[in-house]
């Protein structure tokens, strides 16, 4: 079975805040059995747009990547993210 995979990617304006945000992530993350494979770190723009902070999480599978995403956990997180910078974030099946 295919592993699933949440990918995003993200401008912080307010650290704080965003913080905050990324502790109450990691904890949901962590119910849905999900293992960060990128957080942060160097980065460089090869083509087209590109944030300053990227961060790829592995998922036994999509459903789990989905359900992590979609949970009540989550979106506790969600909201103190509010006004802490833009992020982008899909859900994606791997090969």
């Amino acid at each position: 079975m295919p592993k699933g995979y949440v990918v995003a990617r993200a401008k912080v304006t307010d650290a704080t805040k965003w913080a905050a945000y990324a502790a109450k992530a990691s904890d949901a993350m962590k119910i849905y059995g999900g293992t960060p494979i990128v957080r942060g770190g160097q980065m460089t723009v090869a083509e087209g747009e590109g944030r300053a902070r990227n961060i790829v999480i592995e998922f036994a599978d999509f459903a789990s990547a989905k359900s992590y995403v979609g949970s009540p956990e989550y979106a506790e997180a969600r909201k103190l993210r509010e006004g802490a910078g833009e992020l982008d974030i899909v859900v994606v099946e791997g090969v």
